[in-house]
């Protein structure tokens, strides 16, 4: 799935839009996670347990937005954008979203 922050792609020309696709994550910290973290940050420096939540919650939230593309019939998707929102307290919603479309090479 061909994709960009854009709304064109390099070499291709849009021949259909498709619409607004979208995949959401909900994840929550665990207490393990947490207490791990918080000694992280006795430390300083890079948090990696909150990075590689982030990263999985990022990734999973992209497959899926891919997924509703590829269930409508797209090739690309333009104008993507990432979206987080803390649902409640440790608990956050991750949206991956942009349009489907369907390009050609020019």
């Amino acid at each position: 799935m061909q994709n960009t922050t854009a709304f064109t792609l390099t070499g291709q020309r849009i021949t259909k839009e498709l619409g607004t696709v979208r995949g959401v994550v909900v994840r929550s910290r665990s207490v393990i996670g947490s207490i791990g973290a918080g000694l992280q940050t006795i430390f300083g420096g890079d948090i990696t347990l909150y990075t590689e939540l982030c990263e999985h919650a990022r990734r999973d939230a992209y497959e899926r937005m891919c997924a509703h593309a590829t269930a409508l019939g797209a090739n690309a998707i333009v104008g993507l954008r990432y979206d987080a929102t803390e649902v409640i307290g440790g608990v956050t919603e991750v949206l991956c979203y942009g349009t489907a479309v369907i390009v050609e090479p020019a």
